[in-house]
């Protein structure tokens, strides 16, 4: 199969979908990988790299897009990339479908197949490549509340983890899952009192052995959030329903409820967001402020550290990216189901549930392609 690895062009998207190592694992295959010149630069990978790899280094993007059966990314086509889309052309890469229509239509007019990262879910309903990137944004979550908590960046002034003496900032997690796990770990490391909410009590008690005493759990309801938000300096969204909207769990008049300088990291901003304030913001200006509660909402968080984001995506993707390549994405799909359940938009079609449910398109039965 033709690969083809383009540059990605998202504000700050510093990731690159393949390291040398993953295009040499395809390259051994048989397989031909078409690598945009400088796509690697970001995360520290060298044309050069590639060409040793065994790559084949293509001088644009539109040469990239023109020669490959399967475009392999990190991030969503953006609005200029959707002319260079083929029908019929495998699309890899996390599209997050249910918080942008425009994309969705348009990828529906391309005819292309697209195959996205965070759907693919295994048997016990884990997301094996949304993981990583999950792990690294519930980690980013903190470290980059922590620092718009600063008065200089116009948050309340507090240090998370106090000092002898005064009592530390506290923490509030809104989903126990992989980011939200992450982020109280992160959280909890630095001192701060932690807690965090969930509707699912299993977890909660899992959460509640493993962690720290310095972390707590509780049931998650509007009650117990509208009286938590009063005292929190820092909540994290990490609320995440797989392919479709994020609930709203902070609503607007809630913000009025929180002390000036609270700051609120909405890590759901890809699935539309947790809270009804959010708007998608970017590593070139990733905050603002509502009613004197700060929002950091940047869409693509891992791009900002690309030298591991990159190798723990690359990791995880690999693999079915093999599969893929080895035979062709019907039989591969056939074959293998969390694969499958990747399947968002196939010529045309909707196949993936709660994309259709966030838009009221119809949505056809996956295995009429397959």
């Amino acid at each position: 199969m033709i690969i083809g690895v383009p540059k990605e062009i998202k504000n700050n998207e510093n990731r690159v979908a393949l390291t040398p190592a993953g295009a040499m694992q395809l390259t051994k295959r048989g397989h031909s990988v078409f690598v945009q010149a400088t796509a690697g630069n970001g995360s520290g990978f060298a044309d050069e790299e590639y060409e040793q790899a065994g790559a084949h280094i293509l001088p644009d993007i539109q040469a990239v897009y023109a020669e490959a059966e399967m475009i392999i990314k990190v991030k969503e086509p953006i609005e200029p990339e959707y002319a260079l889309i083929r029908e019929d052309q495998l699309l890899f890469t996390y599209f997050h479908f249910a918080s942008y229509e425009p994309l969705t239509k348009a990828m529906m007019e391309r005819k292309a197949v697209c195959l996205a990262y965070e759907t693919v879910e295994l048997a016990d309903r884990s997301l094996p490549l949304l993981v990583p990137m999950s792990e690294v944004a519930g980690r980013m979550s903190i470290t980059q509340g922590a620092k718009f908590l600063e008065k200089p960046m116009k948050g309340r002034g507090v240090l998370l983890g106090g000092v002898p003496g005064v009592q530390p900032g506290k923490v509030m997690v809104l989903g126990g899952g992989i980011v939200g796990t992450q982020a109280a770990k992160m959280a909890a490391g630095l001192g701060a009192q932690v807690t965090i909410l969930d509707v699912n009590l299993n977890r909660l008690r899992y959460l509640d052995d493993v962690m720290p005493a310095n972390v707590q759990t509780r049931y998650s309801n509007e009650y117990t959030i509208r009286q938590m938000i009063k005292e929190h300096d820092l909540i994290i969204g990490a609320v995440l329903i797989p392919g479709a909207k994020a609930p709203k769990l902070i609503t607007r008049d809630m913000l009025q409820e929180m002390r000036p300088g609270t700051v609120l990291v909405d890590v759901a901003v890809d699935q539309g967001g947790c809270m009804e304030t959010t708007k998608a913001t970017t590593h070139a200006d990733p905050t603002f402020i509502i009613d004197d509660v700060l929002h950091y909402c940047v869409a693509n968080m891992p791009g900002a550290v690309p030298a591991t984001s990159t190798f723990a995506l690359t990791n995880a993707t690999l693999p079915y990216a093999i599969e893929l390549a080895e035979k062709g994405w019907v039989k591969a799909c056939r074959d293998n189901t969390p694969l499958r359940k990747g399947l968002n938009v196939i010529k045309g079609d909707i196949v993936y549930p709660g994309v259709a449910e966030a838009f009221g398109l119809p949505c056809t039965d996956v295995n009429q392609f397959l």
